[in-house]
């Protein structure tokens, strides 16, 4: 088991009446729980803490008048990774795929897989199934894509980086889990904080269903698989963002951390982590 330390700091400036749903807590998963974790938020307003979705995900909810906003939040995580003799897992039949899983085969508003069938299957169908092929996938998504801030917006999608060839975490996972799931293999979309990023921001990153359960993988290689730790899951990144607003509000800064209490846990990036 290992400790890492989680903080996230918004300030925004509000001009209207506005509400907000922050995407920012520690998920609590299997894998992942949440030890302790602390909220600040000024001015001092009515705030809520609900289910997301199924995944152990939560939202924090609040409204407020014209302000100066500012969310701290920070949380010591204890994360218990299961490794696996990651060559021997395999994809599964579709006919023996939970239900639950199987929303995460179909294309989605940033992840077109029905548009990208004919080139999924030409550069990655004749790989052996399994880890080594979505692992080949990041690798080539890794090589292919260049990594450039600011070059993609929230209306980019996995065509159109694959296209521009260049993005964001957000799109390398997006271009990721729409080649996996063009091949049969359920993927989907996760957010959250990473252990060694530079610069320190939230992260986007991706699980793959394999055997029996969901693995965590990562093509930007900017951060340990070891040191991800989970906030929000869904489809693509329209499902797992941040803060969901609506009303007049300016983002003023944004700051997020993620320390591991004992660093040596790290090991080389590419080996995924069960989280199921």
């Amino acid at each position: 088991m290992y400790l890492v330390n989680i903080s996230s700091e918004l300030i925004y400036t509000v001009e209207s009446p506005s509400s907000f749903v922050f995407n920012i807590a520690a998920a609590n998963t299997v894998h992942q729980k949440t030890l302790q974790e602390n909220l600040i938020i000024s001015p001092s307003i009515d705030s809520e803490w609900f289910q997301l979705n199924d995944f152990g995900c939560r939202g924090l909810r609040l409204q407020t008048d014209p302000c100066e906003l500012s969310i701290r939040y920070n949380a010591s995580v204890e994360l218990s990774p299961e490794i696996e003799r990651v060559f021997y897992l395999n994809e599964v039949e579709h006919k023996r795929l939970p239900a639950a899983v199987l929303p995460f085969l179909s294309p989605s508003r940033y992840c077109e897989s029905d548009r990208l069938g004919r080139f999924a299957w030409k550069e990655f169908g004749q790989l052996a199934s399994g880890y080594s092929r979505v692992q080949e996938i990041c690798n080539w998504v890794n090589t292919h894509i260049d990594y450039v801030a600011g070059s993609t917006d929230s209306s980019t999608s996995a065509c159109d980086v694959l296209i521009q060839r260049a993005g964001v975490c957000r799109d390398f996972a997006h271009v990721s889990i729409a080649l996996c799931r063009a091949l049969g293999i359920p993927a989907r979309y996760v957010s959250g904080y990473a252990v060694g990023l530079k610069p320190p921001d939230f992260h986007g990153f991706f699980e793959v269903y394999l055997e029996d359960r969901w693995y965590l993988f990562d093509a930007t290689r900017m951060a340990p698989i070891s040191g991800l730790v989970r906030a929000g899951i869904g489809l693509d990144a329209a499902d797992a963002s941040f803060a969901n607003i609506v009303g007049q509000v300016t983002m003023l800064s944004i700051n997020v951390q993620a320390d591991a209490a004992d660093p040596s846990f790290l090991y080389s990036d590419g080996v995924p982590v069960s989280t199921a």
